[in-house]
Parts: C-alpha cells; structure tokens; sequence
C-alpha cells in the first residue's frame, strides 16, 4: 500500500532586480522546471520576491509561474517580504525631506501590502480575490488527508528610531487576533498546520556584541506572541526566509525550517515530506 503524502519545495529572498536580472531568471526557470519534474505538490516561496519594492516587478515572478503552469491556488503560496514593500532609500528620502507623520506612512505601507494582496489574490484566495489579505490560511486536501498552511504577513512599517533598515519584523496584532477565534482553531483541528511567515524567529543569538546588534535589525520583534498561536493552533513546523542562511531548528516542539536565499544559492531549496500519519521528514537539496 502506498502511503498518501505531500511533497513541498520551500524556497525565499529571490531579490530579483527587474528582468534584466536575466541570469537569476534563468536559474529560477531552472527549479520551477525541477519542481514540475520531481512531481512537487506545493512550492513556497516566502517573501523579498524583489530587491526593488516595485509591483511592476512583483509581476516578473507572476509571469514566471504562469509560464511554467504553476500559479494556481493548490499549486503555489506566495507572500511577501521587506524588499517587496519598503523602498529604504525613498523612506529616508520621504522622511527627511517631507518628515510625513506617522499615520501617512503607515497608511502607504498598508496600502503597499493591499496591492501586492491584489497582485497574487489567485494565490492567496480560491474564490473571491477581493478578500485577499492578510492573514490567510490555505487547506489543501490530499487523498484523504489535510494540510494547512497559516500564512501572515510579519513586515514592519519603516521607522526612523524602531526600524531604521526597514528589516526587522513584526505581526499585527490583529493578524493574530483573528487566528486566535474559536472557529478558526477549531477549522484547522483535523489538518496538518504549518505557519508561515517572512521573518525568522531565531536569527544568530549569539554572545557576540556584533551579532547582537545585527540580531535587532533582523528579528522578529513579537515572535514569542507568534509562537503562542503556532501553538495553539496546533503548528508541527514553521516556515520563513528573511536570514539568508538554510537552516533548521526546534522551539517548544515546533520544527522552524529557514529557506535560505535564492539569489544567493539558486540551485539549493528546501524539501519537506508531510505524510498522512502526521509524520514529516526534511531535508535541503541541490540540484544535479
């Protein structure tokens, strides 16, 4: 007998530069090519599609998936990272310059993450794309077995004192809010959760004053309040990019699996193995 399973690619931070980026292009029709071949069911790609911040380039990875017969709901999840919605330069322009309040700038940032829900709604809704958002969860049933996939947005607005790299990371309080409903824990009771975000929850943590301080500009600033819905919606694995570095690690009983950098390693990826028994295995692999 054949036991039913899900095959999913995870990979992140493409950092694509517009297309002329030709030769990362061709690296990433390469593992799309690879994903089709070895019969992947779902891929991931966990946010900084771009290095730009630009929805004319967010279209460069939508017209990717299309052409290689991949961007559907049960076929792909997308979502963003801080380089797809923060432009640092134009940041510190605006705030030096203009010195906008804080509301106007956190009105253009939500507005960034409204148009880059539109841009992949297919994606991110199977019916009504005008409700495309975040947070959002996917449940993929697969011969008899379910999987869910809990995706929020963890980017943070620019600010010039809490976040002036426009990298560090945090989730709305009232993205967690709502996976925190009754209907919603009791939704995904039956299934296979996995969580999904930009930003890592462990990034060096180290002794080192250097480390440290690069930890600040990376880090998730409420990922223990994330751990906590994880946990209580019953998460076995998380899965994030941001910290260009693959890597595996456990907190609290949850598998957090990173997925490196595509732009910087575009022949590694991160495989993922969900059985119907709720058994799991991972591993990082390279192309021949």
């Amino acid at each position: 007998m054949i036991e039913s399973s899900i095959k999913i690619a995870h990979i992140s931070d493409l950092h694509l530069a517009g297309r002329n980026d030709r030769r990362l292009l061709q690296y990433l029709d390469g593992m799309l090519e690879h994903f089709k071949k070895v019969k992947v069911d779902h891929l991931i790609i966990s946010g900084d599609l771009t290095d730009t911040a630009e929805p004319k380039d967010w279209q460069i990875l939508k017209d990717r998936l299309i052409a290689h017969d991949l961007y559907e709901w049960q076929k792909v999840t997308v979502i963003a990272g801080n380089h797809d919605l923060i432009n640092l330069e134009e940041e510190m322009r605006f705030y030096n310059v203009l010195n906008p309040l804080p509301g106007i700038r956190n009105r253009s940032f939500s507005g960034k993450v409204s148009r880059f829900c539109t841009m992949f709604s297919e994606l991110i809704v199977s019916e009504d794309a005008s409700v495309a958002g975040f947070p959002f969860v996917k449940i993929l049933k697969v011969d008899g077995f379910s999987f869910a996939l809990v995706a929020v947005n963890s980017v943070w607005p620019w600010h010039p004192a809490d976040n002036p790299l426009g990298a560090r990371g945090c989730i709305s309080p009232s993205e967690l809010r709502v996976l925190r409903i009754p209907d919603v824990v009791d939704v995904l009771r039956e299934s296979f959760v996995v969580g999904l975000c930009h930003h890592a929850y462990k990034v060096y943590s180290t002794e080192s004053v250097i480390d440290q301080a690069f930890d600040w500009t990376m880090e998730l600033t409420n990922r223990n309040e994330y751990l906590e819905v994880l946990k209580l919606l019953g998460a076995r694995i998380a899965l994030h990019g941001h910290f260009h570095r693959f890597q595996s690690y456990r907190v609290d009983d949850i598998s957090f699996f990173n997925g490196g950098s595509f732009k910087y390693s575009p022949e590694r990826y991160s495989e993922l193995i969900v059985r119907c028994d709720g058994s799991f295995s991972q591993q990082f692999l390279n192309l021949a």
